[in-house]
């Protein structure tokens, strides 16, 4: 009884070693865990400074006076040149009258100063310049008074033919002052009708261009009506100028002519007075 409790012990713990070595030998041996510190993230590298650009991209303007030129037709481009042309004599005109003006303001000072200073009128036009208005009014007055024979003239007084020869002088003075100013008043009255011609040439070709496009955006209407108003900025800045240049000429030139007149009105009584005493010296 005893050994067959014994054989019986002995093979449950057989059994038992066996079924614990089969549980152990499936189950994988695992090693421990080890508590590792997380690693320290890296230093985030600075960021590169921002790339200066040396050269900037110049952009082409797509409808700016270049484009025009290239894109304009011969009506466009020859309305161009007529406000180039327009405003090139107006600076030149207005340069030139100006440099005329001065020259007679000093001329007029010259001769208050020295024709009047002179023994007689035949010496004060020697002090007086060539080619200067105030000789020129000088010598018509004393050729009047030395040249006043001749039957028809005869029966013209010597006061009234001297008055007449002096003022044919001063007339044909203030109309050489006048030569340019004509061309000023035509350009500062026509510049501006010229650039809306041109205006309206470029804006009809515009819609001509955007209704064979079949497209109204904003690029394709803005663009080239922008690009047509260009000629009436041109023609603006044609004739403002030439107006404004026109308007202080002619107020210079009435100063000179009142320069002139007065000249010539001193003139008139000095010849008239020296004629009458050569008239009573003969009389005697």
């Amino acid at each position: 009884m005893l050994s067959t409790n014994n054989k019986l012990r002995g093979w449950l713990l057989a059994a038992f070693m066996a079924l614990t070595s089969a549980v152990f030998a499936q189950a994988p041996a695992q090693p421990p865990a080890e508590t590792t510190p997380p690693a320290a993230e890296a230093p985030k590298a600075p960021a590169p400074p921002p790339a200066v650009q040396t050269d900037k991209e110049v952009v082409e303007n797509p409808y700016g006076v270049e484009a025009m030129w290239k894109s304009g037709d011969f009506v466009t481009k020859g309305t161009f040149i007529i406000l180039i042309i327009m405003s090139m004599g107006s600076w030149y005109i207005m340069f030139v009258k100006v440099y005329e003006q001065m020259k007679l303001f000093r001329q007029a000072g010259s001769a208050t100063t020295t024709f009047w200073g002179a023994g007689s009128v035949p010496e004060g036009i020697e002090t007086l310049k060539q080619n200067s208005p105030f000789r020129f009014i000088a010598e018509s007055g004393m050729k009047a008074t030395e040249h006043h024979e001749g039957k028809l003239l005869e029966q013209i007084d010597l006061n009234t033919w001297v008055t007449m020869s002096i003022q044919r002088a001063v007339d044909n003075v203030a109309s050489r002052l006048q030569d340019g100013l004509a061309f000023l008043a035509t350009v500062g009255s026509t510049a501006p009708f010229v650039g809306l011609f041109g205006t309206v040439w470029g804006i009809y070709h515009a819609l001509t261009a955007i209704g064979i496009a079949g497209q109204a955006s904003i690029d394709k209407v803005a663009g080239p009506v922008g690009e047509a108003l260009i000629m009436t900025a041109f023609g603006l800045a044609v004739a403002v100028p030439a107006v404004l240049g026109y308007n202080w000429l002619v107020r210079r030139n009435k100063v000179a002519l009142e320069h002139l007149r007065a000249f010539s009105a001193d003139l008139h009584m000095v010849l008239m007075s020296g004629n009458l005493r050569r008239a009573a010296a003969a009389a005697r």
